[in-house]
C-alpha cells in the first residue's frame, strides 16, 4: 500500500508540475490574440474566453492551439487512468487510485501555476477547468476541495484494501457518489452558454456545488462506515 501510495503522489506532483510548465507555454501563446481582442483586460486573465469568431479570425495557428489544448486534456485523463491501472489490484483500487492521482496532480498544477506565473491571485481567482465537452469554470478554491475529498476517499480506501477489509459499496451509496459527482460538474458548467458567448463569469453556484459535494460525502462515508467493511484475505 506504500509503495503504491508513493507511486500515485510522485507521480501527480511530477505531472501536475508538467501541466503547469504546458500551461505557462500555451498562456504565452494565446495572449497576443486576447491584447487584439481585449486590449483592456490585465494582462493573465483568462475571461472574457476568445469566441469562436474571433479563434476563427486570428488564423490557423491560433485555431490548432485551441485544439491542441483540448486533445491534452484528454490526454491528462487517459495517463491518470493509466497509472491507477498499473497500481490497482481490482476495481475498488482503480478508482481509489485514480482519485488520489487527479487530486495531487490538480492541486500541484494550481501550485505550479503560482510559481511559474504568480497565478492565481488568490483562491476565489476563476478558473477554466476543463473544455471538454463544455467550459467548466469556477473559482479555484472550488476543484482543489473536490481534490482533497478525493485524496482523503482514495486514501481511505487503499488503507481498507491493504487491511483486507475492502469496502462495500452497495448500489445506492454508489449511485449517490454518482449523482453528487454529476451535481460538482453541473455547478462548473452552469454558465457555459454565457462563457462561449464571450461573456464574464457570474457569480458560482456555491449552494449547488456545496450540495453534490454533500452527497457525495455522505455516500462515501456511508460505505466507509466500519459496520459496512468485510474480513477478506490479504493478498497483497
Amino acid at each position: 500500500m506504500k509503495r503504491r501510495l508513493t507511486a500515485l503522489i510522485l507521480f501527480g506532483i511530477a505531472f501536475g508540475y508538467l501541466e503547469a510548465a504546458v500551461v505557462s507555454y500555451l498562456r504565452i501563446l494565446h495572449e497576443p490574440a486576447r491584447r487584439h481582442f481585449y486590449p483592456d483586460r490585465p494582462s493573465g486573465e483568462l475571461f472574457p474566453l476568445l469566441t469562436l469568431e474571433q479563434v476563427r479570425a486570428t488564423g490557423p495557428e491560433q485555431r490548432k492551439t485551441v485544439l491542441v489544448e483540448i486533445g491534452r486534456e484528454a490526454a491528462t485523463m487517459l495517463m491518470l487512468a493509466a497509472i491507477a491501472l498499473a497500481v490497482a489490484g481490482n476495481a475498488r483500487q482503480w478508482t481509489a487510485a485514480f482519485g488520489i492521482a487527479f487530486g495531487v496532480w490538480d492541486i500541484v498544477f494550481y501550485a505550479g501555476l503560482k510559481l511559474l506565473l504568480d497565478w492565481p491571485a488568490s483562491l476565489f481567482t476563476w478558473d477554466i477547468l476543463f473544455l471538454i465537452p463544455v467550459p467548466w469554470v469556477g473559482p479555484v478554491i472550488a476543484p482543489v476541495l473536490v481534490s482533497i475529498a478525493m485524496i482523503a476517499a482514495g486514501i481511505w480506501c487503499l488503507r481498507r484494501e491493504s487491511a483486507g477489509r475492502p469496502l462495500r459499496i452497495g448500489v445506492w451509496n454508489a449511485v449517490g457518489v454518482l449523482v453528487g459527482a454529476l451535481v460538482i460538474v453541473l455547478s462548473f458548467t452552469f454558465d457555459y452558454r454565457n462563457i462561449i458567448a464571450g461573456g464574464m463569469p457570474h457569480p458560482f453556484h456555491w449552494g449547488v456545488f456545496g450540495l453534490g459535494l454533500g452527497i457525495g460525502a455522505i455516500s462515501y462515508g456511508r460505505a466507509a462506515s466500519p459496520t459496512r467493511t468485510a474480513r477478506v484475505p490479504n493478498n497483497s
